[in-house]
């Protein structure tokens, strides 16, 4: 019962995400981090660093899923809260929280996640496709689905949701 219930909350949070259902499934080495009871992860080559949550500045009229900015050695970050850009609750901010400081089509970002868990090397074989959801659903970020034991990872392409034009972080120009 318990794995039909995950499976369903994974396929519910992952259906907000979307994913490359042509995409190669091949394995490599993932940065793994929760939202909630889901498990995400994403390619360990995208992230810069790893910091803990500062409050960040706040941006007039940004959507609420864009915290802020901050600045990271001279360099100005935007600041995105996955939890709201995926339409997951809202959760105090406690000392778990994080910053993934990635490294997106040559744009460095900041992405707020519940924690972090460990870094995982998963193989082509561990590595499933994502199930096929009703087409209403976007699933263009979700390159597959990982199997480590009894856990589920949702694998998404961070470059591509990041770099999506309804994050309004990277110019179409860039």
């Amino acid at each position: 019962m318990n794995m039909i219930a995950d499976t369903h909350q994974v396929a519910k949070h992952a259906s907000a995400l979307g994913g490359h259902q042509n995409a190669a499934l091949a394995g490599g080495e993932f940065l793994t981090f929760r939202l909630g009871a889901e498990e995400y992860g994403i390619d360990i080559l995208r992230v810069q660093e790893i910091r803990s949550y500062e409050a960040p500045t706040r941006i007039a009229n940004a959507p609420a899923f864009i915290k802020g900015v901050v600045n990271l050695r001279g360099v100005i970050v935007p600041i995105v809260d996955l939890r709201l850009k995926l339409g997951c609750e809202a959760v105090e901010y406690n000392e778990f929280t994080v910053v993934i400081v990635l490294n997106v089509a040559g744009r460095v970002v900041g992405a707020v996640v519940d924690s972090v868990s460990d870094v995982l090397e998963l193989s082509t074989e561990s590595v499933k496709a994502a199930p096929e959801l009703a087409s209403s659903v976007d699933t263009s970020f979700i390159t597959g689905i990982g199997n480590v034991g009894d856990r589920m990872l949702i694998l998404m392409d961070i470059e591509a949701f990041m770099s999506s034009a309804d994050m309004c972080l990277i110019s179409e120009t860039h």
